[in-house]
C-alpha cells in the first residue's frame, strides 16, 4: 500500500478543553518510550532560561513553549486537525470525501520530531519542537529518532511518497528492498527554459500531491506508475537518484 510521507508544520491548531493524550490509544506504540523521553526532555528545556535558544525561537512564541511543559494534560486534538500551514491548506483533509478520509487514515504519515510518526486519527496536543533540534541529555533530535522509527516502518510494503523537507528526511531514510520504492517529490518553477527551487509554493503542490492521490482510490505499485498516476494532473519528471528516485513537479509561469 501507498505511504505518503509528510512533514509536520510550525502552525498548530490547539483546543481549549478536551482528554489529554492517550499514549495506549496511539499508531506505533512500541515508539512510546522515545516519546515519553523525548517529550520529558522537551518539557525541561522548555521550563529552562536556555527555552528559547534550544528551540531556535524567539520570545514572541512564549505561549508554544509553555505549553510544551503541559504536554501531559493539554486537550490532544486529532493530527487530521492539529496540522495548519500551506501544506495542510492544501491537503484540506476536512473537505476530503469519506472514501479519501479512510484512504488518507492508511496512507498519511506525519514524520514528528515530538511524537516519531503519526496518522491522521492520532490525538496528541500541541506542541513546538523542530526535528533540527538538539536536545539536552538526548542529542540530535534525527539521530533520537533513527532506529526507532526504521523499525517501526520496517513493514512498509508500497510506494514511498516522500513529502518532507531535508530536516524529517534525517529522521528515517528507506534502504535496502524500500529505497527501490521511495520516490521524493521535488517541485521547480520553469520560467523561459529556466528551472529554479520554490519553498512556498512547494509545500502547496505537495499538499495538492497528496490530496490527489488518497482521492484518486488508485494505489500505485511502482515508481513509474506513481509517475503515471501524477501526470494525470501535472507536468512531472521521475528520475533515478541514488537508491532511490526523486518526482519533479514542474510549475510554469
Amino acid at each position: 500500500m501507498t505511504l505518503i510521507l509528510l512533514p509536520p508544520s510550525e502552525g498548530k491548531t490547539g483546543r481549549s478543553r478536551g482528554r489529554p493524550v492517550d499514549h495506549a490509544s496511539l499508531s506505533f506504540p512500541e515508539l512510546n518510550p522515545v516519546r515519553e523521553q523525548v517529550l520529558e526532555a522537551l518539557a525541561k528545556v522548555s521550563a529552562s532560561a536556555d527555552a528559547y535558544d534550544v528551540l531556535g525561537v524567539g520570545a514572541s512564541l512564549q505561549h508554544e513553549v509553555d505549553r510544551n511543559t503541559r504536554w501531559r494534560t493539554e486537550p490532544a486534538v486529532p493530527v487530521s486537525e492539529l496540522y495548519s500551514g500551506v501544506l495542510y491548506d492544501a491537503l484540506g483533509y476536512a473537505t476530503l470525501s469519506a472514501g479519501s478520509k479512510r484512504r488518507a487514515g492508511n496512507r498519511l504519515l506525519v514524520v514528528s520530531a515530538a511524537w516519531g510518526a503519526l496518522r491522521m486519527a492520532d490525538r496528541v496536543p500541541p506542541y513546538r519542537l523542530s526535528m533540527g533540534t538538539t536536545l539536552p541529555g538526548l542529542g540530535p533530535l534525527a539521530s533520537v529518532w533513527r532506529d526507532p522509527l526504521a523499525a517501526a516502518l520496517a513493514d512498509a510494503d508500497g510506494v514511498i511518497v516522500d513529502c518532507r523537507s531535508s530536516t524529517y528526511v534525517a529522521a528515517w531514510r528507506p534502504t535496502g528492498e524500500r529505497a527501490a520504492r521511495w520516490v521524493s517529490v521535488n517541485v521547480v518553477r520553469e520560467r523561459a527554459g529556466v528551472r529554479s527551487v520554490v519553498s512556498h509554493n512547494a509545500k502547496h503542490t505537495r499538499g495538492l500531491v497528496a490530496r490527489h492521490l488518497v482521492e484518486s482510490g488508485k494505489d500505485p505499485g511502482t515508481p513509474k506508475a506513481l509517475h503515471t498516476l501524477v501526470s494525470e494532473r501535472w507536468n512531472a519528471e521521475l528520475d533515478r537518484t541514488g537508491t532511490g528516485w526523486t518526482l519533479t513537479v514542474l510549475e510554469h509561469d
